[in-house]
């Protein structure tokens, strides 16, 4: 694509640095299994810490350190219902972030699903 558009004297559109820099932080905070998991569960639905530590085989503590993280990049929202909390999804974008991977590392079906190329 890039070398048709040189062909034709026409510089591709690029991102500025600083954005990919943003997009590179938040990347960075999506890299551990635990979030990705936590990801995938809430965008199916909103979940309480409790219900994510378990899916995910990990204590509370644990689990609210991750939702923590994910809420500073702007990717959760939590709603309060009583004494619970309830997570969801605030960055729709994140459903096609998950497309790709789970694309790509075959999601639950694969049982090479850790292997690179």
């Amino acid at each position: 694509m890039v070398e048709a558009q040189r062909k034709k004297g026409r510089a591709p559109q690029l991102t500025s640095l600083e954005s990919l820099g943003q997009a590179a932080e938040c990347l960075r905070t999506l890299a551990h299994p635990h979030r990705l998991r936590i990801v995938q569960m809430l965008l199916a639905g909103r979940y309480t810490v409790g219900e994510l530590a378990d899916a995910c085989e990990i204590p509370s503590h644990m689990a609210s350190e991750h939702l923590r993280l994910m809420q500073r990049c702007g990717f959760l929202n939590v709603e309060k219902h009583g004494r619970c909390a309830y997570y969801t999804i605030a960055e729709p974008h994140l459903a096609s972030i998950m497309s790709c991977i789970e694309a790509r590392f075959g999601g639950a079906k694969t049982a090479s699903a850790g292997r690179l190329p």
